[in-house]
């Protein structure tokens, strides 16, 4: 009695799985992308060939600038840097203005 179940069960379960897999053949999976190309492989070869040369391997902003021409002398700059500190008009630690 038992048997006649399970052997109903995977009938019934097998005819069901037959028919999902004929749908997904037949019409296509939902994920698969339909490609036609015109172009023919010697053409995509030679489109290949010519990226590198108009690619560059440097990678974005990774130049750096040239150093900017200042006519101040760098203790000038230390010493109005230390004043400022000194004055509470640069905020130092954790603590902003």
């Amino acid at each position: 009695m038992i048997s006649k179940n399970i052997l109903a069960i995977v009938a019934v379960s097998a005819a069901a799985f037959s028919g999902v897999a004929s749908a997904d053949a037949e019409y296509g999976a939902p994920y698969v992308i339909k490609f036609e190309g015109n172009r023919t492989r010697a053409e995509v070869m030679a489109e290949a060939a010519r990226v590198p040369s108009t690619r560059s391997i440097e990678p974005a902003g990774s130049r750096v600038a040239a150093p900017l021409q200042s006519n101040v002398q760098t203790q000038v700059v230390r010493a109005q840097a230390a004043e400022a500190l000194r004055l509470g008009k640069i905020p130092s630690g954790e603590i902003g203005m």
